[in-house]
């Protein structure tokens, strides 16, 4: 490692963690993009002049891993999550419904716990969890889904609470319908054509770098303002049932 300020973002290899670990890298940040997926993250890191190291959140020996390879780090951005599934809770898989709070709740929750000595050594720290609308209100058919992102939410300020007095910020991001490659794709097993419904007739959803700049800005601002969270959405959307479509 440098002098350099330090992120992680766990989640690396595509969508709003691929354009997040991009975004802190041009305000000069040295940038650890952490997945599963080692040839994306590779990738990127030698794009943005960073450093790749393979992770997956719901492993407790991949997440001390990760761990041991830092000493300091001044933002965490625990971005990895995800959605499977779409049915009523009276058809829900509990296998799935394990997977998306394994990810979203208890692998931030990992990630976070392992690396707290590290964002201590670094003075000033900034921990900032991806959430999502769907950690404030719920909707059909996303039971799961919900009920984890308001486990994320819950963490988020269970974190603010318990660190309050350390030089530590604690936000967190939470997006409304932004359009990535694979989110919707993964939520649906791979059936491309329920995926391209959610966004059908919505001329401008968000993308990947809108979130990523709410990212980029909250990590630079004075380590004395704390951004409890920001609801990012498109203006075609005023909820997650309520959406203009053309």
């Amino acid at each position: 490692m440098t002098d350099q300020r330090i992120a992680v973002v766990t989640g690396a290899s595509s969508g709003i963690g691929a354009a997040s670990a991009r975004a802190l890298a041009a305000e000069g940040f040295r940038v650890v993009c952490a997945a599963r997926r080692t040839d994306r993250i590779e990738a990127l890191a030698a794009e943005i002049g960073g450093e790749a190291i393979a992770l997956d959140v719901t492993d407790a020996d991949s997440v001390g891993a990760l761990a041991a390879r830092l000493d300091v780090v001044h933002v965490l951005v625990n971005n990895a999550g995800g959605a499977f599934g779409s049915e009523p809770v009276e058809q829900g898989d509990p296998e799935q419904w394990r997977a998306m709070y394994d990810v979203n709740v208890v692998g931030l929750m990992r990630v976070t716990q392992a690396l707290l000595p590290a964002l201590r050594a670094s003075g000033e720290a900034l921990i900032l969890n991806i959430g999502s609308i769907a950690g404030r209100v719920t909707y059909e058919n996303g039971g799961g889904y919900t009920a984890a992102k308001h486990g994320t939410r819950a963490v988020t300020e269970t974190l603010r609470l318990e660190l309050n007095g350390e030089p530590i910020r604690v936000s967190e991001v939470a997006p409304g319908m932004v359009r990535t490659d694979e989110f919707a794709l993964v939520r649906f097993g791979g059936d491309r054509a329920a995926a391209e419904k959610v966004y059908e007739g919505v001329a401008e959803p968000l993308v990947a770098e809108d979130v990523a700049e709410a990212v980029r800005w909250i990590a630079t601002l004075p380590a004395h303002v704390n951004i409890d969270e920001l609801v990012i959405k498109p203006v075609a959307q005023a909820a997650p049932h309520k959406v203009h479509r053309v």
